[in-house]
Protein backbone atom coordinates (compact mmCIF):
# COMPACT_ATOMS: atom_id res chain seq x y z
CA UNK A 1 0.00 0.00 0.00
CA UNK A 2 1.39 3.64 -0.78
CA UNK A 3 -0.01 6.61 0.82
CA UNK A 4 0.39 10.00 -1.01
CA UNK A 5 0.23 13.10 0.12
CA UNK A 6 -1.53 15.77 -2.13
CA UNK A 7 -1.09 19.10 -1.61
CA UNK A 8 -3.42 22.31 -2.28
CA UNK A 9 -2.77 22.45 -6.65
CA UNK A 10 -3.48 18.69 -6.31
CA UNK A 11 -2.06 16.55 -9.61
CA UNK A 12 0.03 19.89 -10.93
CA UNK A 13 1.76 19.93 -7.23
CA UNK A 14 3.09 16.27 -7.04
CA UNK A 15 6.45 15.25 -8.10
CA UNK A 16 7.16 13.02 -10.93
CA UNK A 17 7.74 9.85 -8.76
CA UNK A 18 4.57 10.22 -6.48
CA UNK A 19 2.36 10.63 -10.07
CA UNK A 20 3.91 7.08 -11.01
CA UNK A 21 3.03 5.75 -7.56
CA UNK A 22 -0.56 6.45 -8.21
CA UNK A 23 -0.87 5.60 -11.65
CA UNK A 24 0.25 2.08 -10.74
CA UNK A 25 -2.87 1.84 -8.45
CA UNK A 26 -5.37 -0.53 -9.01
CA UNK A 27 -7.77 1.38 -6.36
CA UNK A 28 -7.38 4.76 -5.04
CA UNK A 29 -9.01 5.14 -1.45
CA UNK A 30 -9.01 8.73 -0.05
CA UNK A 31 -11.74 11.91 0.56
CA UNK A 32 -14.03 12.94 -2.10
CA UNK A 33 -12.14 16.23 -1.99
CA UNK A 34 -8.66 14.44 -2.61
CA UNK A 35 -9.82 12.15 -5.18
CA UNK A 36 -11.36 15.09 -7.23
CA UNK A 37 -7.61 16.82 -7.27
CA UNK A 38 -6.51 13.14 -9.59
CA UNK A 39 -7.11 12.95 -12.91
CA UNK A 40 -8.53 9.51 -14.55
CA UNK A 41 -5.77 7.10 -14.11
CA UNK A 42 -7.55 3.66 -14.19
CA UNK A 43 -7.88 2.99 -11.17
CA UNK A 44 -11.48 2.57 -8.92
CA UNK A 45 -12.08 5.47 -6.85
CA UNK A 46 -13.77 4.74 -3.71
CA UNK A 47 -14.36 7.10 -0.85
CA UNK A 48 -13.81 7.20 2.34
CA UNK A 49 -17.16 6.09 4.13
CA UNK A 50 -18.35 8.22 7.03
CA UNK A 51 -17.67 7.74 9.83
CA UNK A 52 -14.18 6.07 8.77
CA UNK A 53 -12.90 4.14 11.45
CA UNK A 54 -15.12 1.62 12.00
CA UNK A 55 -15.15 0.41 8.39
CA UNK A 56 -11.24 0.68 7.65
CA UNK A 57 -10.73 -3.26 8.72
CA UNK A 58 -13.67 -4.16 6.42
CA UNK A 59 -12.50 -1.79 3.43
CA UNK A 60 -8.67 -3.30 3.91
CA UNK A 61 -9.66 -6.89 3.84
CA UNK A 62 -12.11 -5.93 0.80
CA UNK A 63 -9.28 -4.56 -1.27
CA UNK A 64 -6.58 -6.91 0.19
CA UNK A 65 -4.51 -8.48 -3.05
CA UNK A 66 -4.77 -5.48 -5.20
CA UNK A 67 -2.34 -2.32 -5.60
CA UNK A 68 -4.20 0.13 -2.87
CA UNK A 69 -3.31 4.29 -3.13
CA UNK A 70 -4.38 5.83 -0.37
CA UNK A 71 -4.96 10.25 -0.53
CA UNK A 72 -3.72 12.34 2.10
CA UNK A 73 -3.34 15.89 2.46
CA UNK A 74 0.19 17.00 2.82
CA UNK A 75 2.10 14.97 5.44
CA UNK A 76 0.10 11.85 5.43
CA UNK A 77 1.69 11.47 9.37
CA UNK A 78 0.94 14.42 10.76
CA UNK A 79 -2.09 13.93 12.49
CA UNK A 80 -3.69 11.82 9.59
CA UNK A 81 -4.95 8.29 7.74
CA UNK A 82 -1.16 7.80 7.45
CA UNK A 83 -0.49 7.01 11.04
CA UNK A 84 -3.34 5.61 11.53
CA UNK A 85 -2.55 2.58 8.74
CA UNK A 86 0.67 2.11 9.94
CA UNK A 87 -0.59 1.44 13.51
CA UNK A 88 -3.20 -1.09 11.94
CA UNK A 89 -0.94 -2.78 8.89
CA UNK A 90 2.82 -2.12 10.36
CA UNK A 91 5.14 0.50 9.14
CA UNK A 92 6.93 -2.10 6.57
CA UNK A 93 3.57 -2.92 4.92
CA UNK A 94 2.93 1.33 3.85
CA UNK A 95 4.71 3.23 2.20
CA UNK A 96 4.31 6.77 2.48
CA UNK A 97 4.78 9.54 0.47
CA UNK A 98 4.47 12.63 1.39
CA UNK A 99 3.85 16.09 0.25
CA UNK A 100 4.82 19.80 2.10
CA UNK A 101 2.66 19.75 5.41
CA UNK A 102 0.26 22.48 5.89
CA UNK A 103 1.71 22.59 9.59
CA UNK A 104 5.15 24.01 7.64
CA UNK A 105 3.29 26.03 4.99
CA UNK A 106 1.30 27.96 7.67
CA UNK A 107 4.51 28.62 9.41
CA UNK A 108 6.29 30.13 6.42
CA UNK A 109 3.71 32.29 5.36
CA UNK A 110 3.31 33.93 9.19
CA UNK A 111 7.58 33.03 9.84
CA UNK A 112 7.00 31.37 13.00
CA UNK A 113 9.83 29.02 13.51
CA UNK A 114 9.51 25.56 14.78
CA UNK A 115 11.75 25.25 17.49
CA UNK A 116 12.83 27.55 20.66
CA UNK A 117 10.66 29.41 22.60
CA UNK A 118 8.33 30.88 20.04
CA UNK A 119 7.01 27.31 19.13
CA UNK A 120 3.16 27.37 18.09
CA UNK A 121 2.00 23.99 19.34
CA UNK A 122 -0.11 21.92 17.01
CA UNK A 123 -4.07 21.45 17.78
CA UNK A 124 -5.67 19.22 15.76
CA UNK A 125 -10.05 19.85 15.35
CA UNK A 126 -11.42 16.08 14.34
CA UNK A 127 -15.20 17.17 14.86
CA UNK A 128 -17.11 19.79 16.73
CA UNK A 129 -15.51 19.99 19.93
CA UNK A 130 -13.26 22.71 20.08
CA UNK A 131 -12.04 22.27 23.42
CA UNK A 132 -8.65 20.92 23.17
CA UNK A 133 -7.24 24.29 21.84
CA UNK A 134 -7.77 25.74 25.44
CA UNK A 135 -4.94 23.51 26.99
CA UNK A 136 -2.50 25.04 24.68
CA UNK A 137 -3.95 28.75 25.61
CA UNK A 138 -1.85 31.12 27.69
CA UNK A 139 -0.74 34.26 26.85
CA UNK A 140 1.65 35.01 25.00
CA UNK A 141 1.84 31.37 22.94
CA UNK A 142 1.30 30.49 19.55
CA UNK A 143 -1.03 27.50 18.78
CA UNK A 144 -1.66 26.49 14.67
CA UNK A 145 -5.41 24.78 14.44
CA UNK A 146 -5.87 22.17 11.61
CA UNK A 147 -9.57 22.81 11.43
CA UNK A 148 -11.62 20.00 10.67
CA UNK A 149 -14.23 21.86 8.23
CA UNK A 150 -14.93 25.61 7.68
CA UNK A 151 -17.31 26.00 10.92
CA UNK A 152 -14.06 25.46 12.85
CA UNK A 153 -11.99 29.05 13.01
CA UNK A 154 -15.69 30.50 14.15
CA UNK A 155 -16.40 28.23 16.58
CA UNK A 156 -12.20 28.14 18.02
CA UNK A 157 -12.99 32.12 18.30
CA UNK A 158 -16.12 32.22 19.96
CA UNK A 159 -14.50 29.57 22.92
CA UNK A 160 -11.62 31.76 23.09
CA UNK A 161 -13.54 34.55 23.59
CA UNK A 162 -16.17 32.88 26.11
CA UNK A 163 -12.94 32.05 28.22
CA UNK A 164 -11.07 35.25 28.44
CA UNK A 165 -8.91 35.40 25.33
CA UNK A 166 -10.72 37.71 23.51
CA UNK A 167 -8.22 39.81 22.50
CA UNK A 168 -6.29 36.86 20.84
CA UNK A 169 -4.98 37.43 17.32
CA UNK A 170 -6.31 34.59 14.85
CA UNK A 171 -4.56 34.54 11.44
CA UNK A 172 -7.19 32.29 8.98
CA UNK A 173 -4.87 30.23 6.12
CA UNK A 174 -7.33 28.72 3.42
CA UNK A 175 -6.03 26.36 1.09
CA UNK A 176 -2.29 26.32 1.49
CA UNK A 177 -0.24 26.04 -1.78
CA UNK A 178 -3.27 26.51 -4.41
CA UNK A 179 -3.67 29.42 -6.53
CA UNK A 180 -6.79 30.61 -4.93
CA UNK A 181 -4.97 30.52 -1.12
CA UNK A 182 -6.26 33.49 0.99
CA UNK A 183 -5.08 35.16 4.40
CA UNK A 184 -8.17 36.45 6.77
CA UNK A 185 -6.57 38.43 9.89
CA UNK A 186 -8.86 39.54 12.75
CA UNK A 187 -9.54 39.35 17.10
CA UNK A 188 -11.27 36.10 18.30
CA UNK A 189 -13.70 38.15 20.09
CA UNK A 190 -14.41 40.24 16.83
CA UNK A 191 -14.58 37.28 13.96
CA UNK A 192 -17.12 37.57 11.37
CA UNK A 193 -14.88 35.67 8.69
CA UNK A 194 -17.66 33.18 7.41
CA UNK A 195 -18.47 30.85 5.74
CA UNK A 196 -14.22 29.63 4.87
CA UNK A 197 -13.03 26.70 2.98
CA UNK A 198 -13.04 23.67 4.23
CA UNK A 199 -9.38 23.25 3.97
CA UNK A 200 -7.62 25.77 6.62
CA UNK A 201 -5.55 26.16 9.24
CA UNK A 202 -6.19 28.86 12.17
CA UNK A 203 -3.19 30.20 13.22
CA UNK A 204 -3.50 31.70 16.85
CA UNK A 205 -1.33 34.55 18.79
CA UNK A 206 -2.83 33.69 22.48
CA UNK A 207 -3.49 37.08 24.37
CA UNK A 208 -5.67 36.02 27.55
CA UNK A 209 -4.88 34.83 30.90
CA UNK A 210 -1.67 33.03 31.90
CA UNK A 211 -1.53 29.24 31.26
CA UNK A 212 -1.81 26.87 33.94
CA UNK A 213 1.43 25.50 35.49
CA UNK A 214 2.34 22.41 34.02
CA UNK A 215 2.91 21.14 37.53
CA UNK A 216 -0.12 18.64 39.14
CA UNK A 217 -1.93 20.33 41.66
CA UNK A 218 -3.68 23.52 40.45
CA UNK A 219 -5.21 25.85 42.63
CA UNK A 220 -8.38 24.47 43.58
CA UNK A 221 -10.48 27.65 42.56
CA UNK A 222 -9.26 26.35 38.76
CA UNK A 223 -12.42 24.05 38.98
CA UNK A 224 -16.20 24.60 39.46
CA UNK A 225 -17.28 22.52 42.60
CA UNK A 226 -20.09 22.12 45.29
CA UNK A 227 -17.40 21.32 47.60
CA UNK A 228 -16.38 17.58 46.57
CA UNK A 229 -13.05 18.06 45.66
CA UNK A 230 -10.22 16.88 45.40
CA UNK A 231 -8.17 19.67 47.33
CA UNK A 232 -4.76 20.56 45.11
CA UNK A 233 -2.01 19.27 47.78
CA UNK A 234 -4.16 16.09 47.95
CA UNK A 235 -4.47 15.81 44.50
CA UNK A 236 -1.25 16.53 43.47
CA UNK A 237 0.38 13.37 45.58
CA UNK A 238 -2.80 11.01 44.03
CA UNK A 239 -1.21 12.34 40.45
CA UNK A 240 2.17 11.45 41.39
CA UNK A 241 1.16 7.95 42.56
CA UNK A 242 -1.00 7.42 39.18
CA UNK A 243 2.22 8.54 37.59
CA UNK A 244 0.63 9.28 34.33
CA UNK A 245 2.16 8.53 31.14
CA UNK A 246 1.85 9.96 27.05
CA UNK A 247 -1.58 8.28 25.39
CA UNK A 248 -2.72 6.49 28.80
CA UNK A 249 -6.24 6.21 30.00
CA UNK A 250 -7.95 6.86 33.26
CA UNK A 251 -11.08 6.26 35.01
CA UNK A 252 -11.70 8.87 37.76
CA UNK A 253 -14.78 6.97 39.78
CA UNK A 254 -16.44 9.27 42.07
CA UNK A 255 -15.12 12.14 39.81
CA UNK A 256 -17.14 15.02 42.27
CA UNK A 257 -15.78 17.96 40.28
CA UNK A 258 -13.19 16.12 37.75
CA UNK A 259 -10.62 17.61 39.13
CA UNK A 260 -8.22 14.54 38.90
CA UNK A 261 -9.77 13.35 35.45
CA UNK A 262 -8.79 16.88 34.16
CA UNK A 263 -5.38 16.91 35.59
CA UNK A 264 -4.44 13.98 34.34
CA UNK A 265 -5.49 14.67 30.74
CA UNK A 266 -3.94 17.68 30.59
CA UNK A 267 -0.45 16.98 31.02
CA UNK A 268 -0.38 15.52 27.56
CA UNK A 269 -2.48 16.19 24.22
CA UNK A 270 -2.75 12.17 24.18
CA UNK A 271 -4.08 11.25 27.52
CA UNK A 272 -7.78 10.86 28.40
CA UNK A 273 -9.71 9.98 30.96
CA UNK A 274 -13.41 8.76 31.77
CA UNK A 275 -14.80 10.53 35.01
CA UNK A 276 -17.72 8.38 36.25
CA UNK A 277 -20.15 10.62 38.31
CA UNK A 278 -23.67 9.51 40.18
CA UNK A 279 -25.24 13.02 39.94
CA UNK A 280 -26.37 14.68 37.30
CA UNK A 281 -25.56 18.47 38.30
CA UNK A 282 -21.88 17.25 39.27
CA UNK A 283 -21.24 15.10 36.16
CA UNK A 284 -22.29 18.53 34.08
CA UNK A 285 -20.11 20.70 36.23
CA UNK A 286 -17.32 17.80 35.13
CA UNK A 287 -18.02 18.70 31.31
CA UNK A 288 -17.50 22.85 31.99
CA UNK A 289 -14.06 22.01 34.35
CA UNK A 290 -13.10 19.52 31.49
CA UNK A 291 -13.86 22.49 28.34
CA UNK A 292 -12.19 25.21 30.41
CA UNK A 293 -8.85 23.10 30.75
CA UNK A 294 -9.07 21.78 26.98
CA UNK A 295 -8.80 17.96 28.57
CA UNK A 296 -9.96 15.14 27.00
CA UNK A 297 -12.72 13.88 29.60
CA UNK A 298 -15.40 11.64 28.73
CA UNK A 299 -18.15 11.99 31.08
CA UNK A 300 -20.05 8.78 32.04
CA UNK A 301 -22.90 9.64 34.45
CA UNK A 302 -23.79 6.52 36.98
CA UNK A 303 -23.24 4.65 39.51
CA UNK A 304 -19.92 2.57 40.21
CA UNK A 305 -19.43 -0.37 39.79
CA UNK A 306 -22.45 -0.95 37.80
CA UNK A 307 -21.43 1.14 35.05
CA UNK A 308 -17.51 0.56 34.81
CA UNK A 309 -18.18 -3.10 32.61
CA UNK A 310 -19.09 -0.56 29.74
CA UNK A 311 -16.14 1.62 30.10
CA UNK A 312 -12.71 0.92 28.02
CA UNK A 313 -10.15 -0.54 29.63
CA UNK A 314 -8.15 1.95 31.95
CA UNK A 315 -4.19 1.84 32.37
CA UNK A 316 -5.19 3.70 36.10
CA UNK A 317 -7.80 3.97 38.08
CA UNK A 318 -8.77 7.12 40.52
CA UNK A 319 -11.48 6.33 43.32
CA UNK A 320 -12.25 9.45 45.07
CA UNK A 321 -16.17 9.32 45.75
CA UNK A 322 -18.01 6.19 47.33
CA UNK A 323 -14.73 3.97 48.07
CA UNK A 324 -16.73 2.14 50.65
CA UNK A 325 -19.50 1.15 48.07
CA UNK A 326 -19.65 -3.48 47.98
CA UNK A 327 -17.23 -4.15 45.17
CA UNK A 328 -16.12 -1.08 43.88
CA UNK A 329 -12.73 -1.08 44.87
CA UNK A 330 -12.09 -5.29 43.68
CA UNK A 331 -13.52 -3.95 39.97
CA UNK A 332 -11.37 -1.70 39.81
CA UNK A 333 -8.26 -3.47 40.52
CA UNK A 334 -9.17 -6.72 38.50
CA UNK A 335 -9.81 -4.51 35.20
CA UNK A 336 -6.25 -3.41 35.54
CA UNK A 337 -3.79 -5.68 33.40
CA UNK A 338 -0.28 -5.61 34.29
CA UNK A 339 1.48 -2.14 35.05
CA UNK A 340 -1.53 -0.55 35.89
CA UNK A 341 -2.08 1.95 39.23
CA UNK A 342 -4.70 2.34 41.31
CA UNK A 343 -5.00 5.28 43.75
CA UNK A 344 -8.36 5.37 46.45
CA UNK A 345 -8.75 8.40 48.94
CA UNK A 346 -10.87 8.05 51.77
CA UNK A 347 -12.44 10.53 54.92
CA UNK A 348 -14.57 8.52 56.71
CA UNK A 349 -13.94 5.54 58.89
CA UNK A 350 -16.16 3.10 56.76
CA UNK A 351 -13.65 4.52 53.66
CA UNK A 352 -10.36 3.57 55.65
CA UNK A 353 -11.88 0.01 56.79
CA UNK A 354 -12.77 -0.45 52.80
CA UNK A 355 -9.25 1.14 51.99
CA UNK A 356 -7.73 -1.08 54.31
CA UNK A 357 -9.35 -4.64 53.71
CA UNK A 358 -7.85 -3.64 50.15
CA UNK A 359 -4.70 -3.12 51.24
CA UNK A 360 -4.68 -6.48 52.80
CA UNK A 361 -5.60 -7.94 50.08
CA UNK A 362 -3.84 -6.51 46.81
CA UNK A 363 -0.58 -4.99 48.56
CA UNK A 364 0.68 -1.61 48.18
CA UNK A 365 0.83 1.35 50.30
CA UNK A 366 -1.17 2.75 52.57
CA UNK A 367 -0.85 6.34 53.67
CA UNK A 368 -2.56 9.58 55.52
CA UNK A 369 -2.32 12.46 54.23
CA UNK A 370 -2.84 15.73 57.03
CA UNK A 371 -2.59 19.42 55.54
CA UNK A 372 -2.75 22.37 57.78
CA UNK A 373 -2.89 25.73 56.61
CA UNK A 374 -2.34 29.29 58.40
CA UNK A 375 -5.34 30.99 59.40
CA UNK A 376 -6.63 33.29 62.00
CA UNK A 377 -7.68 32.96 64.99
CA UNK A 378 -8.83 36.22 66.55
CA UNK A 379 -5.58 38.39 66.81
CA UNK A 380 -3.02 35.82 66.35
CA UNK A 381 -2.77 33.04 63.74
CA UNK A 382 -2.92 29.17 64.56
CA UNK A 383 -3.10 25.89 62.29
CA UNK A 384 -6.24 24.96 60.81
CA UNK A 385 -6.33 21.41 59.68
CA UNK A 386 -8.27 19.73 57.02
CA UNK A 387 -9.75 16.35 57.33
CA UNK A 388 -7.19 14.01 57.09
CA UNK A 389 -7.44 11.47 53.53
CA UNK A 390 -6.22 7.92 53.87
CA UNK A 391 -4.74 7.22 50.62
CA UNK A 392 -4.46 3.33 49.24
CA UNK A 393 -2.02 3.08 46.36
CA UNK A 394 -0.75 -0.10 44.27
CA UNK A 395 1.00 -0.52 41.46
CA UNK A 396 -0.01 -4.11 40.02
Amino acid sequence: MVVVGIPADGWAGLPPAARTELTRCDVLLGGRRQLDLVPDTGAEQVPWPSPLLPALDGLLREYAGRRVGVLASGDPLLSGIGGTLVRRLGAKAVRVVPSVSSVALARARLGWPADGAETAEVVRITGTDVSPVLRAAGDGGRMLVLSADGDTPGAVAALLARHGFGDSRLTLLENLGAADERRLDGLARDWAHEPVAPLNVLAVAVAGPEAPPLTPGLPDDAFAHDGQLTKSLVRATALAALAPRPGELLWDVGSGSGSVAVEWARLHPANRAVAVEARADRAERIRHNAERHGAAVRVTHGSAPAVLGELPRPDAVFVGGGVSEPGLLPACHDVLGPGGRIVAHGVTIEAERALAEAHAAYGGELTRLSVQRAAPLGTFTSWEPARPVTQWSVRI
